[in-house]
């Protein structure tokens, strides 16, 4: 089909991308119809366009649910084992913003892991909110952040006990988790409230329900940590699209103590959600919810039977590294390291796009495969089939020519110093030129994307390593959002 057709850009770009039959180890989850066609839900795909409704008689309201939206709500606090389940149609984004604004008041303080979404960036903003970072453990030896320490948080509350609330991602976008319940009972300890952005680990519930047996034996690795939900977290906000099956941008917020006041919370999240709520997208929140209640079990042991699988194999490769951090280490993220082949992360996607396997993130010499409940045995399969190849390719090569390669990002991203000071936030801005930035306060978050972790945030003095360390992600041809066409970053004027 062409543009004469009425078929333009983005819609024959995606036409085009599936008729290349790819292999999804990215987000969303549910990897394509077949996971709806497999369990019965032909007729929501097949009249998607006629569902595209707005508020109709009988249709209810996302913001006064009575009807069938309250329906799917009671779905999901029945499948979370929650206090009270909010459906959202902004992403997790919008639940995580509602989350903090309705717990800390305007111009208080927020204790927040350093490398939360760009998201809670924006909350503080909102709010007028000045954060405290918990910084988390830096991975040397991938050159990635890892989990945050509870004695972290424990400190930061007795530095700061004017704070209201803490903040943290777990599972982290490599799938590493953070002691939740260890940070709980500090957090509540001090009488603040624990929200988790579990926007990447929305299944964890549901591998705590029907894998209660553990691991798997052969491939000695435990089953998957436990969720956020029943960990003692007061709110946590799972991202439903990523790794189960509804549609891109649908999220669920779980509020899960009475400490939390639901009036306050409600009308914070209305202000962050569209007024015009998708059906389609709540819709699929529903076919989710009740596709978890039918199939759930044994859609998760077959997931959980592909991933077993494909560790013992790809331990046999030589020249692939697995992440492996132990019990808090969500499986689902494959990270895949063949550097010891001579390959970076970069040309390893590039390897595996070739061959119209597309993963999801690349991070120096780590390329992350995010896999979802839609995705079947075969998906893993073609994985392995793919790296096999290429390590016979490239294992061999004499010596010279691979050797130790250096992570010339993952080393200038270690080189950047910690702030744990802020400055007020700039009132005024101006552009300038990178290499003029130097040294100069931050008017506007520069953030490589993905994963969205803001690099430089607003109030902080912007340091000549991080402009490097952006000068090289740009020249890889990583997006850096905050970094405009001209290469010029806002700073305080």
């Amino acid at each position: 089909m062409n543009n004469q057709n009425g078929i333009n850009g983005i819609t024959s770009f995606l036409l085009k991308h599936r008729e290349s039959r790819p292999v999804s180890f990215h987000m969303p989850g549910h990897k394509g119809a077949d996971i709806y066609k497999r369990f019965g839900y032909h007729a929501f795909l097949e009249h998607m366009m006629d569902c595209d409704i707005t508020e109709l008689e009988g249709a209810d309201n996302l913001f006064q649910a009575e009807g069938i939206i309250k329906s799917t709500m009671e779905k999901y606090k029945e499948l979370y084992e929650v206090r009270k389940s909010y459906l959202l149609v902004n992403g997790t984004s919008c639940g995580l913003i509602g989350a903090i604004l309705a717990s800390v008041r305007p111009e208080g303080r927020l204790i927040m892991a350093r490398n939360c979404h760009k998201s809670v960036f924006n909350a503080l903003n909102l709010g007028n909110i000045s954060p405290v970072y918990a910084h988390p453990v830096l991975l040397e030896e991938f050159g990635i952040s890892g989990e945050v320490l509870p004695e972290e948080i424990e400190n930061l509350l007795e530095q700061h006990p004017d704070a209201e609330a803490v903040i943290i991602p777990s599972p982290n976008y490599y799938g590493i988790c953070s002691d939740i319940k260890a940070i709980s009972e500090i957090v509540h300890s001090a009488g603040k409230i624990l929200i988790v952005d579990q926007a990447h680990g929305a299944h964890l519930k549901f591998f705590s329900r029907f894998m209660k047996d553990g691991g798997d034996g052969k491939s000695g690795r435990q089953a998957l940590p436990k969720p956020a939900e029943e960990c003692g977290a007061d709110i946590v906000v799972n991202s439903i699209h990523k790794t189960l099956a509804s549609f891109t941008q649908s999220a669920v917020m779980n509020v899960v103590t009475e400490r939390v006041d639901l009036d306050i919370l409600e009308d914070k999240l209305q202000l962050m959600e569209s007024t015009s709520p998708s059906y389609l997208l709540m819709g699929s929140l529903d076919t989710n919810a009740d596709l978890m209640k039918a199939n759930g079990s044994e859609l998760i042991k077959e997931w959980w039977g592909s991933l077993t699988r494909f560790y013992r194999e790809a331990e046999q490769i030589q020249g692939l590294r697995l992440i492996n951090t132990g019990a808090n280490m969500d499986w689902t993220k494959i990270n895949l390291d063949m550097s010891s082949c001579g390959i970076s992360g970069h040309e390893l996607e590039q390897l595996l796009i070739k061959e119209h396997i597309f993963p999801e993130l690349v991070t120096g010499n780590i390329v992350m495969c995010m896999t979802g409940i839609g995705n079947v045995r075969e998906d893993f399969e073609q994985l392995l089939g793919v790296l096999r190849d290429i390590s016979n390719a490239n294992f061999y090569r004499p010596k010279k020519e691979h050797g130790a390669l250096k992570d010339d990002l993952a080393e200038m991203a270690r080189a950047i110093p910690t702030q744990d000071r802020l400055y007020p936030l700039p009132k005024k801005k101006q552009y300038v030129s990178l290499d003029d930035a130097k040294g100069k306060i931050c008017a506007s978050s520069i953030i490589p994307y993905p994963p969205g972790i803001p690099l430089i945030c607003p109030g902080e003095r912007i340091s000549g390593e991080a402009i490097e360390y952006v000068k090289a992600l740009r020249k890889a041809g990583e997006k850096v959002i905050g970094v405009n066409e001209a290469h010029q970053v806002a700073v305080e004027k």
